[in-house]
């Protein structure tokens, strides 16, 4: 049987860092209010590099940690809801920067669950033998649509990437998946709209609060530990394993009070939830591939290792794999 395995992983984030007591000189918040609430204690900030500059240095670390030539590259999938442009996309551009002349190169968006949806979409390509190995990134720089008057919000979000390297093997890979989505609830999590204003109508111009990130947070709470937890039970359940059998659960880094739900609902050790949101806070659809790659650096994963990737976001949306390392 062909399985989509990850061979590399890798990740980058701006340099500069916004500590929460950094976040109270702009807004009205505190780094006490901001800890307990969400478990964030600073994020990464762009001082000016574009998303493609963070997914570009994930894609050349991966070449390098995989040993592959640019040229050998199939498939290059990136997930944003950031991109530099609204064309081209953000893959294209990583596949010039890199050189991967060969590679068939596209975007997806799924917001925070846009890693998920990308590993997917791979996984579906090499399954059937179409290609044999594929680039898969998640990158953003949510800081260029973040109300930074919004308390709310701003001092939720950051700036990074992360990714993997996959290829075709007989051995371990992705094991199972429950991806979805939920557009009756699109409303509750939004970014970028933009009014069809053109010369032969009235419609007024798209204002700044519809173009920032708009969140109702208590829907978004409600949605995400129904379906995280829904989730997981089904990809467990299906594949007839426990909490026990899995080494860690390595969840979208958005808030740390709806993993102290799912770990509760759920009685899975708080411990097996890797978490590092406390240094990147919510990067969307890069938090999942940072939260592995810095697993997977620390030499804490060792092959044959089940671990479970979960996370969710706009759309509504969401994804759960069981990979076996």
């Amino acid at each position: 049987m062909i399985r989509t395995r990850v061979i590399a992983t890798a990740a980058s984030a701006p340099k500069q860092v916004i500590t929460n007591d950094d976040m109270a000189k702009i807004v009205d918040t505190s780094d006490e209010w901001i800890t307990q609430r969400t478990g964030i204690k600073q994020r990464h900030i762009s001082a000016g590099e574009n998303t493609s500059v963070l997914v570009s240095d994930v894609a050349k670390q991966l070449l390098d940690r995989a040993s592959v030539a640019a040229e050998d590259i199939d498939l290059i999938i990136v997930a944003s809801v950031t991109p530099d442009y609204g064309t081209p996309s953000l893959a294209c551009m990583v596949q010039k920067e890199i050189g991967a002349v060969n590679a068939v190169a596209f975007d997806v968006v799924a917001a925070c669950s846009g890693f998920m949806f990308a590993l997917s979409t791979a996984d579906k390509y090499i399954r059937t033998g179409a290609y044999k190995n594929a680039i898969v990134i998640g990158g953003e720089t949510l800081s260029k649509i973040v109300d930074w008057t919004d308390r709310s919000t701003c001092v939720l979000f950051g700036d990074g990437a992360g990714g993997a390297y996959v290829e075709s093997s007989a051995e371990g890979g992705v094991i199972r998946e429950d991806i979805g989505s939920a557009g009756d609830q699109y409303e509750i999590l939004t970014e970028g709209y933009t009014a069809c204003s053109n010369a032969f109508n009235d419609v007024p111009d798209q204002t700044d609060p519809e173009w920032y990130v708009h969140m109702d947070g208590r829907a978004v709470f409600k949605f995400a530990t129904k379906k995280v937890m829904k989730s997981l039970q089904k990809v467990m359940e299906e594949e007839g394993i426990t909490q026990e059998d899995v080494k860690f659960f390595v969840p979208h880094q958005a808030n740390m009070r709806i993993l102290e739900v799912v770990s509760k609902k759920l009685d899975i050790p708080f411990e097996k939830f890797y978490l590092n949101m406390d240094k990147y806070g919510n990067t969307s659809s890069a938090s999942i591939p940072m939260a592995l790659n810095e697993l997977n650096e620390k030499g804490l994963l060792e092959r044959g290792d089940k671990i479970i990737l979960s996370g969710f976001g706009g759309g509504m949306t969401w994804g759960t794999m069981l990979i076996v390392w």
